[in-house]
């Protein structure tokens, strides 16, 4: 049987449902969502290992027009995995018309002096109905004339009700190039645990905050470790977890009226955390203020961006 291996990268307009729908062909949760805009800051890589082929899904920040040296940063990282994959597909959502900002998207692929393969999917497809779907559709293959490209795959899809996931699988692998597996098959992600982790519990935090806040909050792992003294069948993980802002108001709407907010927080991303792990989890989260920090390039260096 032919193998093939090789890297495909969902992109789209932020809240397009790319890491819904990652997660969804993954069958774990390695990327955090939220109705939030922006919420995906890095790459996300899943593996899905197949007897015919080794998918590597990239998950990639939302393109969108910068307000800060962060957004700057981010854009950068979604061009330059552009580059890099042998399939970029373009989720174009269902419940909203194609507009100015899909148009740059896929025009800036266009102009790649040596661009990927491409696929449409057409996300939230169980947003809408067949009369729009079928809409949304011609929208999507009028983009072909209008830049100059070629979808080799037109798709519709929804990750919250599974409608056509296996097929978006089976067409990304169709598309790959043939070679060996280039991770283990025994992984679903190389995103180390800490990262992980601390996603889990900037997701909890995203739930519920104001407009303003989303895009205000980082959060770092201080330090993590098995407590001492316990029985071995009865391992606990200490995590010790610090939740940045950029301004004295934004720690105090974080912590909450007599730290209510803050406390479920910490539910939430305990409830995540363990289950991730496997074990249970002691959380301890700290609020500490960066002021201006996704304008800073030395507080955005420290802090991996």
């Amino acid at each position: 049987m032919t193998h093939h291996s090789g890297f495909a990268c969902f992109v789209g307009r932020p809240n397009a449902g790319k890491s819904t729908l990652t997660n969804a062909i993954v069958g774990e949760k390695i990327a955090i969502a939220s109705s939030k805009p922006q919420t995906t800051r890095h790459t996300v890589r899943g593996i899905i290992n197949r007897e015919d082929a080794q998918l590597i899904l990239v998950d990639t920040p939302g393109l969108h027009r910068p307000r800060t040296l962060l957004g700057e940063r981010l854009n950068t990282l979604v061009r330059d995995t552009w580059t890099e994959v042998d399939v970029v597909a373009v989720c174009l959502p269902a419940n909203q018309h194609i507009g100015p900002g899909d148009t740059f998207i896929v025009n800036a692929i266009a102009d790649l002096p040596q661009h990927p393969k491409l696929v449409a999917l057409a996300t939230k497809t169980d947003l809408v109905s067949k009369s729009r779907l079928r809409n949304h559709l011609q929208e999507i293959h009028n983009l072909e004339e209008s830049s100059g490209i070629r979808w080799e795959h037109i798709i519709p899809v929804s990750a919250v009700t599974g409608e056509q996931v296996e097929l978006v699988t089976d067409l990304l692998c169709t598309l790959l190039p043939e070679g060996p597996s280039l991770y283990p098959d025994d992984i679903v992600t190389d995103e180390p645990t800490e990262m992980r982790i601390a996603e889990l519990i900037r997701e909890s935090v995203l739930e519920g905050v104001r407009d303003e806040l989303p895009h205000s909050i980082t959060v770092i792992i201080d330090e993590m470790r098995l407590r001492e003294g316990r029985p071995e069948d009865k391992p606990l993980m200490e995590i010790f977890a610090s939740m940045i802002v950029e301004r004295d108001s934004q720690k105090g709407i974080l912590i909450g009226y007599q730290g209510v907010r803050l406390k479920e927080v910490g539910s939430a991303a305990r409830a995540q955390i363990t289950a991730l792990l496997g074990m249970p989890v002691h959380l301890d989260l700290h609020i500490k203020v960066l002021k201006e920090w996704q304008r800073d390039a030395k507080h955005l260096n420290r802090l991996g961006f």
